[in-house]
């Protein structure tokens, strides 16, 4: 059995501390959207880009973050997206106006948008051949926002009631994972291939598909993530049973996250796994619409959604070669993906606001959902297009 270096575990450790930072700014806020939405009287439209501004951002600056790493390196990207996390997630604790609020939102937005695609670069280039390391890093997004969203209300009451400092808490994620980047930024443990200007795959049939796939799962990951509480809370749940069920939610896609890219790699049948896991998804969603046991419907979204990331992270890996096509791909994935993304959640306090019902928007998130499985389909059925038989989808 082959030892673990010291050089593979710090970077492990990096690897897991940045993934865990990757979500508490903003599954933090939903447990708490009541007491911020009446503290700075935000409509519900104002509320969702508590939400909204970072998945956006996470769009729009991913495509950049190639050209970026390029000019400074991966590692010192990174390391400079944790300090720009943290200091916005820090900052939560000083602002008390809804304009602050928002502002930390759009920053941290930026520090996650340029951090996930070189992250997926990371992977490829430090651990080839180690597909668990998606798992890691999937699992770890999960425990991150699993973390945030189930502390937030025990938080709030220890903290005499301040939504400002229990959203502030979880910058000490980013200050725990200062360290281990600071190292590797200072001294990369690996020297850097010979560059290859990797450009974003515009002209592939498979990468736009992976795009509208990754943005039509982000859509309904985030509404589920900035309203599945406030849903809660209108079927008559108390502020802290609607945050515990925002926690099973997230708590259920941990095993499910390491789990699914096991199997995917065992049966390889990916096309399949990715069928399944949105029907359980779509369950979830006509549950509640049908004022079903909240509950169990958590459970189903959870399993959906905690199958769906990792495999949508795992695709742009498996089709390239080289760490630099690896984070080109996944920067078109993530960067068109997160734009589309960003519109749900935005889409959902909308429809609130107009009609003051919840039922709307979630059949419109079935829609989704649906039109969804159709583009997975539509992804297996490319899969043969020039690619070696070790990339295929199924």
């Amino acid at each position: 059995m082959e030892l673990i270096s010291l050089p593979f575990l710090l970077l492990f450790i990096a690897l897991l501390a940045a993934s865990l930072n990757m979500r508490p700014v903003i599954t933090s806020v939903s447990p708490l959207l009541s007491n911020i939405q009446g503290d700075l009287a935000m409509s519900s439209l104002q509320a969702s880009l508590l939400t909204t501004l970072p998945v956006l951002c996470m769009g729009l600056f991913a495509p950049v973050a190639v050209s970026i790493s390029r000019r400074f390196g991966m590692e010192r990207t990174i390391f400079a997206s944790m300090v720009l996390i943290g200091a916005a997630t820090a900052a939560r604790g000083v602002l008390s106006s809804a304009f602050g609020l928002i502002l930390t939102a759009l920053a941290a937005g930026v520090g996650i948008g340029i951090a996930g695609p070189l992250l997926s670069g990371f992977i490829k280039r430090y651990f080839p051949g180690r597909s668990a390391m998606v798992s890691v890093y999937s699992a770890a997004l999960v425990v991150g926002a699993s973390l945030a969203a189930g502390l937030s209300v025990p938080l709030f009451t220890w903290l005499d009631g301040s939504w400002q400092l229990s959203l502030a808490v979880w910058a000490v994620l980013s200050l725990a994972a200062l360290p281990a980047w600071w190292r590797i930024a200072a001294r990369p443990l690996q020297p850097e291939a010979k560059s290859v200007h990797a450009k974003l795959p515009l002209n592939s049939k498979r990468a736009w598909l992976l795009t509208v796939f990754f943005g039509l799962m982000a859509s309904v990951f985030y509404s589920l993530t900035a309203w599945l509480a406030p849903i809660a809370m209108s079927m008559g749940y108390s502020r802290h049973d609607a945050g515990n069920l925002l926690t099973l939610f997230t708590l259920i896609q941990i095993p499910v996250s390491i789990l699914v890219p096991i199997l995917t790699a065992r049966f390889r049948r990916r096309t399949l796994w990715l069928v399944l896991c949105s029907l359980f998804e779509l369950s979830g969603l006509l549950l509640l619409l049908g004022s079903g046991s909240p509950i169990l419907s958590a459970v189903l979204l959870g399993i959906g959604a905690g199958g769906l990331f990792p495999l949508a992270l795992m695709l742009p890996l498996l089709m390239t070669q080289r760490a630099e096509e690896a984070s080109a791909w996944s920067s078109l994935s993530q960067g068109g993906g997160y734009i589309l993304g960003a519109l749900g959640p935005l889409a959902v306090g909308r429809i609130l606001d107009a009609s003051g019902s919840f039922q709307l928007a979630l059949t419109g998130l079935a829609v989704v959902t649906v039109l969804m499985i159709a583009v997975q389909l539509m992804i297996g059925r490319s899969s043969g297009e020039g690619q070696r038989n070790k990339e295929q989808l199924n």
